[in-house]
């Protein structure tokens, strides 16, 4: 069970995914206050429900195409911190740079978890469970499949890389949400390997203390074309 359940909005216009997604995090301990199944329901859901997270299909009515996408993009302007996890059936990078962007015009900078999975993550039981909990407590998630699709794009483009092998391995567990400690498990490295490669990280994007979440921005920094 976790320390804190969960309220949560979700969106999916398929009623058997729906109702599976509703029946996991109901296991996991938490509530589902709202499952609707598209983008207008959404946005009233969350308005009058004040959840503390919302889980969201990309493609739904009512014009079945990134509307849910689309949604948390409107609902996030009028709420900057309101955590939002994103699902898509495949891996769409233009899907992960719109979602994790910054406005260009916010009041103020958010500092509001998100996350982008693809569906398959589902079918991992606790894996999806932890990252809407991780995304809930603010931190960012990009599925691994997209990461490593999108790394591959940019290496087909540019021929030499600016982040050594290392540091690329340390780049995708940060996409992941991993905290320093996270990665330095999972790498089998110290904390000061873990602290070096991520300064060096910041450091060869041109990431400055100042920049909000510096961990996002750095994934997106280095995937964003050139």
């Amino acid at each position: 069970m976790p320390a804190q359940p969960l309220r949560i909005v979700l969106a999916e216009d398929s009623a058997l995914v729906r109702e599976g997604i509703v029946e996991l995090l109901h296991r996991f301990g938490h509530e589902v206050v709202r499952a609707v199944g598209d983008a207008d329901a959404l946005i009233t859901a969350v308005r009058e429900c004040s959840p503390d997270i919302v889980v969201t299909d990309v493609r739904m009515p009512p014009g079945h195409g990134d509307d849910g996408l689309r949604a948390t993009t409107q609902l996030r302007r009028s709420d900057p911190d309101l955590p939002v996890l994103v699902l898509s059936q495949y891996v769409a990078n233009a899907y992960a740079k719109e979602l994790f962007t910054p406005s260009r015009t916010p009041h103020r900078q958010s500092r509001a978890g998100l996350g982008y999975l693809l569906k398959d993550r589902i079918g991992e039981l606790s894996e999806f469970a932890q990252a809407v909990e991780r995304v809930a407590a603010g931190a960012m998630v990009i599925d691994p499949q997209v990461v490593q699709h999108m790394l591959m794009e940019r290496d087909r483009r540019h021929q030499s890389q600016l982040l050594s092998a290392r540091e690329q391995e340390v780049l995708g567990l940060m996409a992941h949400g991993y905290s320093n400690a996270m990665v330095r498990d999972a790498l089998n490295i110290s904390d000061g390997a873990v602290a070096k490669h991520i300064g060096n990280i910041f450091a060869k994007l041109g990431l400055s203390p100042d920049d909000g979440n510096r961990r996002v921005l750095a994934v997106l920094a280095y995937l964003r074309d050139e």
